[in-house]
């Protein structure tokens, strides 16, 4: 029985491995569960009779170790978490809730695991015991609530009695932000500062306080007092690489007084009073506490449990990818001198924007080597200095948010990743960030949501009724070399279905809202009106069209995201305000390049 026990701890391990894709992971049989230690799972010991409750119990406990390792940064981590005790076990069980659902949502086995990981961490947790409100842990039932909103899986049935005391609370102070986690799932710093507002929401964390601390010693992840910061940084990193854990780590510093936009600061009490457009504008900036992440609406998706949003290397093997952005280069041909031609021009005009100028004469500042001879010559004439004007969009991110759908098959799909590609390169070039996203569905007329749907007796109005799809081939922080490869996905058979452009709108909105950057651009790119016919013929024609419409109305009217359109025939300008339609897909490379020169030329 020993072998049998040694067997499927070594199977534990392995398959931990493979998870994780790391292959130091390593599992050991407790008396009872314990935290996990370094890259060791110290796991409940199924028994001589193996037991399927405890080796489900195991597994589970293995798995989430290894999705940790995979999926999360113990330094940016620490700088992100609040100081306060209780904060941080709320804010610890939300980064939980986040990296078990990357795994729960893409694999079943790992799913069921962690199910029955999650009943046996309640099964000795207080809120089984709570009778009023104050003796629920609000870590517990949080974590439980973003469990549910991430994965689509009911709390336990043990715990729920405790749940209710606090969720109606949880659930009216910080809802939306609740919602909100689904849509930064895969990027752990935007899904921090979202939880730091969900804290700010149940008065947990004050708005002021630094999200800030040092990253620990020999934390997480790591044992002993060797290999700190300073030493074996890079072996002992979890999760993305040391130079972009640093990175991310210095960004969610920066996001730490983001809450208070620059605007807000400058108004006083007499331009409050005065109720004018400027004051009324900065009051409603998405930047600061408490903002809604979506628009009031009867629209809902009737299941998020089978939506995906995936990184475009995930789709397919690298050797296909290779072959696909081959053969997207083959059908650059003439376009590409056309198009880079206009994005040269592009690139001329920032430069020339970009092109330092000095404010002369100044008191201090750099020291203006220009103007010593006079100082030699006459020593009663004092330094002079310079300063360097500050350039209006170098602290940009451009977001370019492309309909992958059954329509653009063909011309206008290799079209706009081509656009795509050349539109990154060239703002990289002058230093403005820029992220390329896809929206489509996983199946044609309905997936797994239209069959759960028909399963429980065809609910009246059940909202949207096909599994999102939601693309990411290139990353606001990603080098374009990295990204090149990725955006030849687009040419793949099969990808292209169904369009839900609403839902995919707030997506690409709200991860520019949780970038750093001040100034904040979205491009949408569509060639037609939102179509789903299994969503359509359960509630109506015109309900993904008018969820569209309420979602393009409330981020023109209340975000500080630009938003601009541009419809391959098609009339998109009865949607958007700012937009263009052009009714040939070669036209496209000119009219993003228009688009973008006369944002960058607005005062």
């Amino acid at each position: 029985m020993a072998e049998a026990i040694d067997l499927f701890r070594r199977a534990l391990a392995g398959a931990a491995r493979a998870i994780a894709r790391d292959p130091d992971v390593e599992v050991a049989f407790a008396s009872e569960a314990a935290p996990p230690s370094g890259k060791t799972a110290r796991v409940p010991s199924p028994g001589p009779s193996m037991q399927p409750k405890l080796v489900a119990e195991a597994r589970g406990a293995a798995d989430s170790l290894a999705l940790r390792l995979r999926h999360h940064n113990d330094r940016l981590h620490a700088s992100a978490a609040p100081v306060d005790p209780d904060a941080r076990a709320v804010f610890d069980a939300l980064e939980t809730a986040r990296f078990e659902a990357l795994g729960a949502r893409t694999m079943s086995g790992v799913r069921n695991n962690l199910s029955e990981l999650t009943e046996a961490r309640v099964r000795g947790d207080a809120i089984l015991r709570a009778r009023s409100a104050e003796e629920v842990p609000l870590a517990t039932a949080i974590g439980l609530l973003a469990r549910q909103r991430l994965t689509g899986d009911a709390p336990p049935a043990s715990a729920r009695s405790g749940l209710d005391l606090v969720a109606p609370w949880i659930e009216e102070k910080a809802g939306v932000e609740l919602d909100a986690l689904a849509l930064t799932l895969d990027d752990q710093a935007a899904f921090a500062k979202v939880a730091r507002r969900l804290l700010e929401d149940l008065d947990l964390a004050a708005a002021s306080e630094e999200s800030e601390q040092p990253p620990e010693e020999g934390g997480e992840g790591e044992e002993g007092e060797e290999g700190g910061p300073e030493q074996g940084e890079d072996e002992n990193e979890t999760g993305p690489s040391a130079g972009e854990a640093e990175m991310r780590a210095e960004q969610v510093d920066q996001e730490g007084d983001a809450d208070t936009s620059p605007q807000e600061m400058e108004l006083g009490d007499d331009d409050l009073a005065d109720g004018d457009d400027t004051a009324e504008s900065a009051l409603s900036a998405p930047a600061r506490r408490n903002w809604d992440l979506s628009p009031e609406t009867d629209y809902k998706p009737f299941t998020t449990r089978f939506d995906e949003m995936v990184e475009a290397d995930e789709l397919c093997d690298e050797e296909e990818l290779t072959r696909l952005r081959a053969y997207l280069d083959q059908q650059m041909g003439g376009l590409h001198n056309v198009v880079t031609k206009l994005a040269n021009r592009l690139q001329r005009r920032l430069m020339a924007q970009q092109a330092r100028s000095w404010d002369f004469d100044q008191e201090e500042g750099l020291l203006d080597a220009a103007r010593l001879a006079r100082v030699v010559v006459n020593p009663m004439h004092s330094l002079s200095y310079k300063i360097e004007r500050d350039t209006e969009f170098r602290d940009t991110v451009v977001g370019v948010l492309i309909d992958n759908s059954g329509s653009m098959r063909g011309r206008p799909i290799a079209i706009a990743a081509i656009c795509a590609d050349i539109l990154t390169r060239t703002l990289e070039r002058v230093g403005v960030a820029s992220e390329v996203l896809g929206f489509t569905t996983r199946a044609w007329k309905g997936g797994q949501s239209r069959e759960l749907w028909l399963s429980d007796g065809r609910p009246a109005n059940p909202g949207r009724l096909n599994d999102l799809r939601h693309i990411v081939y290139k990353r606001a922080d990603e080098p374009y070399r990295h990204a090149k490869r990725n955006l030849g996905l687009m040419m793949r058979e099969g990808l292209l279905k169904e369009n839900i452009d609403g839902e995919a709108l707030l997506w690409a909105h709200n991860r520019l809202i949780a970038r750093p950057e001040e100034r904040r651009i979205l491009m949408v790119i569509s060639d037609g009106a939102p179509v789903d016919d299994s969503t359509a013929s359960a509630n109506g024609g015109a309900y993904l069209e008018r969820h569209l419409r309420q979602v393009i109305e409330w981020v023109e009217r209340r975000s500080t995201v630009e938003l601009v359109a541009i419809g391959i025939g098609h009339d998109v300008t009865r949607y958007y305000s700012r937009a263009v339609t052009i009714m040939d897909a070669e036209q496209l490379g000119g009219a993003m390049i228009e688009q973008l020169a006369r944002l960058f030329e607005t005062p």
